[in-house]
């Protein structure tokens, strides 16, 4: 008698219930277990540091699901559950207790973690990271009511997104950064820079090209900051965000090939053909890039994990989405599509008004646009996608015309 194959997804975020939900609408009708170690149902990250943590969005606009869409779906989610290990050649994982489960095909979605900050006082009670629900819980908690003294570390997305957030709660921030422009590493030094004096005119305490010594505190708790120099930056809570790390001690468990995360091809297959890899963890082959490409945005594990999922049931698949992300600081808010590794050294060319802060950057490289992204301009993101995808030579000068349709491009 045949029996019912069992697919098991190590991770219970985005990716992974993306992967589940295409499972089940592709007609699979074995075993689905998501197994998460957080004790919440999955749920999306983008709220975390805007809507969520200044209160404007509840819990509705972070679960994926209600609870009852497992059940009624018949996928057994496992929360607070903790992965131990992976034995490819028996086809098992091993949870808390030694319980041994078995697959036949396994998506590891295990997402990353935050680059830990190994200095003196980073242990200290009011020293935070932003990764999970919880966190941002906490945060909120912290600067809700306003007049708190907050110091970033860091001037990533996340940092510069929690920066606009607490302000706008009414919070003091200094934002830390080694670099002399936030997210130039990003979107380069021009469109860094804007990001910069946008901060600075809502009143952050922009200090760059600085190096952090240690966090200082008394009584177990943080009271400021202190720089190489000396310098000593109040502050009533820290936020550390200095990057994040692709989570693959699993992987490795499984010996499988890792680097800057799971490998993986097109169809989201490692070097284990029964083990796949979707979202922040995977580092896959692209083919339109042809280039390994490893993204820890929103969109990428919203469509990588049911690439993941028709890849596991054997369908020809080849994810060629482009990497898209988005943020919101204060009135500004932008969209971002295009491959990153290809923007290093591109013309960058504007369409629209600079000054206000409404238009279109497009990144050029050997006459074709790689990246474009859309600031405070709306509905043209289909546009700009379409036209990094059709890879055609470009003429700048329509490129940049406004009255030139972006159809017609």
């Amino acid at each position: 008698m045949a029996t019912r194959k069992s697919f098991i997804i190590v991770g219970g975020g985005l990716a992974g219930v993306s992967a589940a939900e295409e499972l089940r609408r592709q007609g699979f009708d074995g075993t689905i277990q998501i197994i998460g170690k957080e004790p919440h149902a999955p749920y999306i990250r983008p709220p975390l540091s805007k809507g969520y943590l200044n209160g404007s969005d509840g819990l509705d606009a972070v679960f994926v699901h209600p609870d009852s869409w497992y059940a009624e779906n018949n996928i057994e989610l496992l929360t607070n559950t903790a992965v131990y290990g992976v034995n490819a050649r028996d086809h098992e994982v091993t949870l808390d207790g030694g319980k041994p489960l078995h697959y036949d095909k396994l998506l590891l979605a295990t997402g990353s973690s935050p680059r830990l900050l190994t200095i003196d006082g980073a242990e200290l009670g009011g020293v935070h990271y932003l990764r999970t629900l919880d966190d941002s819980k906490a945060l909120h908690k912290e600067l809700a009511g306003g007049g708190r003294k907050l110091v970033l570390i860091g001037s990533g997305w996340i940092g510069m997104e929690v920066g606009a957030t607490a302000r706008t709660l009414g919070n003091d921030v200094t934002i830390l950064e080694q670099v002399p422009i936030p997210l130039a590493n990003a979107i380069g030094d021009e469109l860094g820079t804007m990001f910069h004096d946008l901060h600075q005119e809502h009143g952050v305490d922009m200090r760059m090209s600085v190096v952090v010594d240690k966090i200082v505190g008394s009584h177990g708790k943080v009271a400021g900051v202190q720089l190489k120099d000396g310098e000593l930056i109040p502050a009533d809570l820290v936020l550390i965000g200095v990057g994040a790390v692709p989570n693959v001690a699993l992987a490795e468990d499984a010996g499988l090939v890792t680097e800057n995360g799971i490998v993986v091809d097109q169809a989201m297959q490692s070097s284990d053909p029964d083990i796949f890899a979707a979202g922040d963890v995977a580092n896959a082959f692209h083919p339109l890039a042809n280039m390994r490409l490893r993204s820890e945005h929103w969109a990428n594990a919203l469509n990588e994990g049911p690439a993941a999922a028709r890849g596991m049931l054997g369908q020809k698949e080849s994810f060629e989405d482009i990497p898209y992300f988005y943020t919101d600081q204060y009135d500004v808010g932008m969209e971002y599509s295009g491959y990153g590794p290809m923007t290093r050294g591109a013309k960058i060319v504007y369409r629209g008004d600079r000054d206000k802060r409404e238009f279109i950057a497009f990144w050029l490289k050997d006459g074709r646009v790689v990246a474009g992204m859309n600031v405070n301009v709306w509905d043209v993101n289909d546009q700009v996608q379409r036209i990094i995808r059709e890879g055609k030579a470009m003429d700048e000068a329509r490129l940049t015309d406004e009255s030139v349709d972006l159809k017609d491009i």
